[in-house]
């Protein structure tokens, strides 16, 4: 749960969340312009904070690297694991897909 508290914090443009719609928002997601969100669409867009925080580019966020300066390091498979694991959370349908209210709504666990 802790490392999918950690891949909310690093990734999710709130600021683009809360300047855009569910459907403006989704868009910055679908990569193939398909009006869906696949689970290999989150997850790339979902690691570009991983990337951005990865200041070494070694595939690990240590814990200088993480918002606060500390915690345990977590790497880029655990990181994408724990996007795949939310992408279904969100996934309430079970089709597959996330559509903009899906994407757009918290996490249940």
């Amino acid at each position: 749960m802790r490392r999918l508290f950690i891949a909310a914090v690093l990734c999710v443009p709130l600021t683009a969340l809360a300047q855009s719609s569910p459907a403006e928002y989704l868009k910055l997601f679908d990569s193939n312009g398909d009006g869906k969100v696949s689970e290999a669409e989150y997850v790339a867009y979902m690691s570009q904070g991983f990337y951005r925080m990865d200041a070494n580019h070694d595939g690990v966020l240590e814990p200088d690297e993480l918002p606060g300066g500390h915690g345990k390091p977590i790497t880029l498979k655990e990181f994408q694991d724990n996007l795949r694991h939310q992408f279904h959370m969100l996934d309430r349908h079970h089709h597959g897909y996330l559509n903009a209210q899906e994407l757009t709504a918290p996490p249940q666990g």
